[in-house]
């Protein structure tokens, strides 16, 4: 037991993820975003939690020379260097701007619903003076 109370099994089931697997999992995240999955459902598919996978996006690709080439091998058609990052970003960007107008849509609603029900019978989209 540690001095939390935890026995130490229980510490041991952090993993830590290999290069490789980080690389491989970030090229399926790809591919499942493109298809249009959420993140919490990637990162689902993926066994890892959603800051995980933030983080392994947000990680600078520069000291991870093995991990370049073998992300570069399997798609020859991105320039190396910014064109990856840059259709990640604008993909990224047009997830979060269907969010927001999910958002935007959901609080149009509930507004309409809230004075809806403050609006007299007789005079609908009037607030009344009690």
């Amino acid at each position: 037991m540690n001095k939390g109370g935890r026995p130490q099994a229980a510490m041991a089931k952090k993993k830590k993820h290999s290069r490789v697997e980080i690389a491989s999992k970030l090229a399926q995240a790809n591919d499942l975003a493109t298809q249009g999955k959420l993140q919490s459902e990637i990162a689902r598919t993926l066994g890892v939690s959603v800051m995980t996978l933030h983080r392994w996006r947000k990680a600078p690709p520069g000291p991870q020379p093995a991990l370049v080439a073998i992300h570069e091998a399997g798609r020859p058609d991105r320039t190396p260097g910014g064109g990856d990052r840059i259709a990640e970003l604008q993909l990224e960007n047009s997830r979060l701007r269907r969010l927001v107008t999910d958002l935007l849509l959901e609080k149009i609603k509930l507004g309409e619903a809230a004075q809806n029900q403050k609006s007299p019978r007789g005079r609908p989209g009037r607030l009344s003076r009690e």
